[in-house]
């Protein structure tokens, strides 16, 4: 068996086991486009995603992902989720209690929220064409008055806060740059014209001078679309730096 999908609480999630195990598991927070549904998944259906997730089990790691209530945009119950899912895997696969986590685009929101939670155990940690900021996210959106509006809705529903005061009622969100002393980090984003990772890329150049001012350690690259191939290979070599000590 290869893949198994099974639901937990009202969410379907998806475990894909590798060829030959090297007893370390990876956690996936998709973007807007993912899902998990009873038999199928974005990440088998993707052609991009479905060579990373391949070159992923022939390296040995045994990954998993949600549903993850859709459009979560980071909302505790999605990270309440990611933590019950890890703890269901750790109990029933043999893997190391420290895992790896990729995380893409709105993903990232829910990711950095886990390196909050004193009781997630994380080894290493990559971001894919990640949103940063919610709060920046939903600045750069209003010149997008259709997009925003339907941001606002995805964002009232997955907060649970009328949409109305949605801004003001927002959580306070923690700088990226207090993560980088915690877990290693590696920001990839992959730039085309007029993409939203662009626009993100301009919050990344601020931060990125703080944290080289701040000797953090947080490792970042820039990537054409053309090189996008190299992406599963980089992801591997990172993971494997930060396993030489369990």
């Amino acid at each position: 068996m290869e893949t198994r999908n099974f639901k937990l609480d009202t969410e379907w999630n998806v475990l894909h086991y590798p060829y030959k195990p090297n007893g370390f598991g990876i956690l996936v927070i998709g973007d807007e486009r993912s899902f998990v549904n009873d038999n199928s998944c974005f990440w088998t259906q993707n052609e991009g995603k479905h060579i990373l997730l391949k070159q992923l089990k022939e390296a040995g790691y045994t990954i998993f992902y949600s549903n993850l209530y859709g459009r979560n945009w980071g909302s505790p119950k999605a990270v309440n989720h990611a933590k019950h899912l890890n703890h269901h895997i750790q109990r029933n696969e043999i893997l190391n209690d420290k895992i790896h986590i990729i995380a893409e685009g709105m993903g990232a929101l829910a990711a950095l929220k886990l390196l909050q939670q004193a009781d997630f155990p994380i080894r290493s940690m990559l971001l894919i064409n990640p949103i940063l900021s919610l709060r920046f996210h939903l600045e750069q959106e209003k010149e997008h008055k259709f997009f925003y509006k339907k941001l606002l809705a995805e964002l009232a529903d997955a907060y649970e806060i009328r949409k109305s005061n949605l801004e003001e009622c927002l959580p306070e969100e923690k700088e990226i740059c207090n993560y980088g002393t915690v877990v290693p980090l590696n920001i990839v984003y992959v730039l085309s014209s007029g993409n939203r990772a662009l626009k993100q890329s301009v919050l990344l150049d601020e931060l990125s001078a703080k944290w080289k001012h701040e000797d953090i350690a947080i490792s970042i690259c820039y990537m054409v679309p053309d090189k996008l191939s190299e992406l599963p290979v980089q992801a591997v070599d990172f993971f494997q730096q930060h396993e030489r000590f369990l």
